[in-house]
């Protein structure tokens, strides 16, 4: 299906991600289950740059400064010869995805490490494969089988390609498992151990291992060869045992930086989404609960696991509560978020993160913390620029947002102790907890589940559940209308949304008066008025969509 659709650049795209516009996919399943309601969302996973990100029904192509883990999924990769290319694309151009073995993927990219070694270009380019010629059948290069028997346990492995540099490990079935996580540590830990040539980064996810290669130093199927090895000498994983601190965190409940990027979302992406205009009461709903003060209490109990890192950005931890029966379960928007504030604290799927920077967003927002990443700093809580640990728990505690306000200030710069307590994590003693406890996690899981049903049902009911990226622009009829004798046009420079409109039809305005706020490109773009005169007419409202020389106003 992606090799057959133009799609157009969308104009909320930056290096963070390019947003293109087409026709919402055809899902093969209804629902992402414990990971959230759309069939986009995925247990966390690391992303590896170029990959077609698909938030919800809208596709991000994940550029250089993008998201490095996250709960979405990624049908497809740019191959590392053609990123360059995103950085061509602007607001309203066309792309098609054309599929490339991974074979051919290596070989442009060498064609090109050779053209920069020796500044000569070559004669003629290498050509790409006609498309009936790749290989398209299946996303898996290699699996395993389970082991279960009195020797040893393990789970199944699935081994798939995420661009021609990287390949994503997989464990076991699409459910959260803290027992996975512990398994995919294990994988980790061997391959520091041996330094293999060639093998460069190794990003844990939540049930997942992305390895990033050199396949000019190891070649795919020697790295895979060693994958394998690596599953014989890891044996049964439940006597375990890994460091695990205790970070207790200040959280202001409900931020008014929340709130905001709730009302700009509503605004300028998706007015009918129903998770808005608030997230926290759509949490109560997805999950059968009473109240919010409901939810509230229930985070605040909550211990949280750390997962991974960097989700999605700058050591920004992915986390989901020890006991099953603090986990809140919800879906992430569709599309994302274009902003975010920074150390925002958000609930997508079953996982909560903290958002490491300004920038995009999916998970439904509850309130704000402090930093989780120092840039200039190297304080008592920084002994690295990140804060926390894969296998830390979080602690929150409620703080209102002037007192956070002033630990943002004083924590970066070491003046605001944090209470860290040193710990350990043994998996056996886990699983016997989850033993211990099993009949009343089946029963809120089974309750929370029913919320969740009957939400995807009125979803499913009220046309919710997809989003159409593909609606073009409405045309205005006065648009090819001639102008009045000494009329002005005021016409937009670019191609994205009407943020603001600061005048009103027969208002005067000043030559160089600000008119509109233009968005694009994570942009905001001022529309100063080209002339003295009196707005006559205003052919686009605040929301809408525009081209680059489309009529936005007429001045006489």
């Amino acid at each position: 299906e992606m090799q057959h659709i133009a799609r157009r650049v969308h104009f909320n795209s930056s290096r963070t991600g390019i947003r293109l516009i087409g026709p919402k996919p055809q899902w093969a399943r209804s629902d992402g289950g414990e990971a959230g309601m759309h069939p986009s969302n995925i247990h966390d996973n690391a992303y590896a740059p170029g990959s077609v990100d698909y938030t919800g029904d809208m596709p991000v192509i994940l550029g250089p400064d993008g998201p490095s883990l996250g709960g979405f999924v990624c049908p497809a990769t740019v191959i590392s010869a053609d990123l360059w290319k995103l950085g061509q694309l602007k607001a309203g151009d066309t792309l098609r995805f054309v599929p490339v073995s991974i074979a051919e993927a290596v070989h442009l990219s060498q064609a090109m490490e050779d053209e920069i070694n020796t500044l000569t270009p070559r004669q003629s380019r290498p050509e790409t494969l006609p498309i009936d010629r790749v290989v398209t059948t299946t996303p898996v290069l290699q699996q395993l089988d389970p082991v279960d028997n009195n020797q040893s346990q393990a789970p199944a492995v699935v081994y798939r390609p995420t661009g021609d540099r990287y390949v994503l490990v997989e464990y076991g079935p699409l459910v959260l498992d803290i027992r996975l996580r512990f398994r995919v540590h294990a994988l980790m830990l061997w391959l520091e151990q041996r330094a293999i040539a060639g093998v460069l980064e190794l990003t844990p996810g939540v049930r997942s291992l992305q390895v990033r290669y050199d396949p000019l130093r190891v070649s795919l199927e020697t790295l895979l060869s060693i994958l394998r090895d690596a599953e014989q000498d890891l044996g049964d994983v439940d006597a375990l045992t890994i460091p695990s601190r205790t970070v207790h965190l200040p959280l202001s409940w409900n931020d008014p930086v929340c709130q905001q990027a709730v009302e700009r979302y509503t605004h300028s992406v998706r007015g009918d989404a129903p998770w808005c205009p608030d997230n926290i009461e759509f949490i109560r709903r997805i999950n059968g609960l009473e109240s919010v003060d409901a939810v509230k209490r229930m985070v605040f109990d909550a211990t949280y696991v750390v997962m991974g890192l960097g989700d999605v950005y700058l050591g920004a931890p992915v986390a989901t509560p020890l006991d099953p029966r603090h986990r809140l379960v919800t879906t992430k928007y569709n599309p994302a978020r274009t902003w975010t504030a920074e150390n925002s604290v958000g609930i997508g799927g079953s996982y909560l993160c903290v958002y490491g920077m300004e920038g995009p967003g999916g998970y439904q927002l509850i309130g704000r913390t402090l930093q989780m990443w120092n840039r200039f700093q190297s304080t008592a809580a920084f002994e690295r620029p990140w804060l926390l640990r894969f296998f830390d728990r979080i602690r929150f505690y409620e703080v209102g947002e002037e007192e956070l306000a002033q630990i943002r200030e004083e924590f970066p710069i070491g003046a605001y102790p944090l209470r860290i307590e040193e710990g350990s994590f043994c998996l056996g003693d886990y699983q016997a907890f989850l033993e211990q406890n099993s009949a009343g996690i089946a029963a809120f899981t089974e309750q929370r589940q029913h919320a969740f049903n009957a939400e995807l049902a009125r979803w499913i009911a009220n046309g919710q559940l997809n989003f159409d990226s593909a609606q073009a622009p409405t045309e205005a009829p006065e648009e090819q209308a001639e102008l009045p004798p000494g009329a002005t046009a005021v016409d937009s420079p670019v191609a994205g949304n009407i943020w603001r409109l600061k005048v009103a039809p027969g208002g005067r305005v000043s030559r160089g008066q600000a008119l509109a706020v233009l968005e694009s490109m994570k942009t905001e773009i001022e529309l100063s008025a080209p002339a003295d005169g009196t707005v006559l007419r205003i052919l686009r409202s605040e929301g809408q969509a525009v081209e680059a020389g489309q009529l936005l106003m007429i001045l006489e």
